[in-house]
């Protein structure tokens, strides 16, 4: 009988216990419907998810967050639109369950008030590409607010325009003294050139495997995460609506149900409103390439990973990479 024990030597095994038994259970939550920033294949927008409305009462929030608890969530994602620019939303979160706050870096999260909270910037690119793509510069902002965090990573989105000039920007982050973890462009607005070949994604894939080798003190991601992100692809199945994991558990009509995140719903600002995914009920799944959706397609996927030691291993260092993200287990 095949068993993770068997499939283990002894320091793969360790491992393998420090993750085992997190039972990580998340939802996501736009915190407002307004944003600094407008950037062109922002889902959040081209969806129209900001039309819900937004709850502005404060103790609505603290109330709101108590029940989730109660549902058994104990992670928090904060998304928007721009979560900094409602601190007392966020604060209602942070004060009750771990917390994590995805943020473009304008607007520096005060560490008086907010000491260990992880935030996830977003990057787009060198300055060109996120000057025609947001608009503004906004590495040059969010390194100087938060240069030598501890408890910051930037969230790379690579576009296809990137190609050969990853490195550029990973060296920048390095030298600020913070990490960065990748994930693709899926180019919701069909910005022009902006979309992905089949020989791109190959050579993104190649790219960030490099990267991971060369600045594994800077780069939290993993091979097998690269591979199955690029390929759309895992042990044989494709990624799309049947198989994703972020479906919101109000929206999950799927029969079969396949393996998905326990309790997962997508909020909206509104606190009554529930999204489709953790992207948006516009994208097409079968072109979506979410980090988050793709790393979590495997998280949940531990039995079929469980048939020989490489394949357990991948699985095991695609957790560790989610659990470091998030926090729940140190750089």
């Amino acid at each position: 009988m095949i068993t993770v024990r068997s499939l283990l030597d002894d320091a793969w095994y360790d491992r393998y216990q420090k993750i085992c038994n997190l039972n990580i259970r998340s939802s996501i939550y736009d915190v407002t419907n307004t944003c600094n920033l407008r950037c062109k294949g922002c889902f959040f927008f081209s969806s129209d998810e900001h039309l819900t409305g937004e709850a502005t009462d404060v103790s609505a929030w603290k109330a709101f967050v108590d029940a989730e608890i109660e549902r058994g969530v104990n992670l928090a994602i904060l998304i928007g639109g721009e979560p900094t620019l409602h601190l007392d939303r966020v604060a209602a979160f942070f004060k009750r369950l771990p917390t994590f706050c995805a943020t473009n870096g304008l607007i520096k999260v005060p560490r008086d008030r907010f000491p260990q909270m992880m935030v996830g910037i977003s990057l787009w690119g060198d300055a060109g590409t996120e000057k025609s793509l947001r608009g503004k510069d906004a590495f040059a902002v969010s390194s100087k607010n938060y240069a030598g965090d501890p408890y910051t990573y930037y969230l790379y989105t690579i576009t296809s325009q990137q190609l050969g000039r990853v490195e550029t920007m990973v060296r920048r982050i390095r030298d600020i003294g913070v990490k960065v973890h990748f994930q693709l462009l899926s180019n919701d607005e069909g910005a022009d050139g902006f979309s992905w070949s089949p020989a791109q994604l190959a050579e993104v894939r190649g790219e960030m495997d490099d990267l991971l080798e060369r600045y594994p003190d800077t780069v939290i991601s993993s091979r097998y995460y690269h591979e199955v992100l690029t390929t759309g692809t895992m042990l044989g199945r494709r990624f799309g609506w049947q198989e994703c994991p972020s479906v919101s558990e109000t929206h999950d009509t799927r029969k079969p149900q396949p393996r998905r995140l326990i309790r997962f719903r997508r909020w909206a600002a509104d606190l009554s409103t529930t999204h489709r995914c953790c992207t948006s009920a516009t994208r097409d799944c079968a072109t979506c390439k979410d980090g988050a959706a793709h790393m979590s397609w495997v998280m949940v996927n531990k039995r079929a990973h469980i048939r020989t030691a490489r394949d357990l291993q991948n699985w095991i260092e695609v957790y560790e990479m989610f659990a470091k993200l998030y926090r729940f287990i140190p750089w």
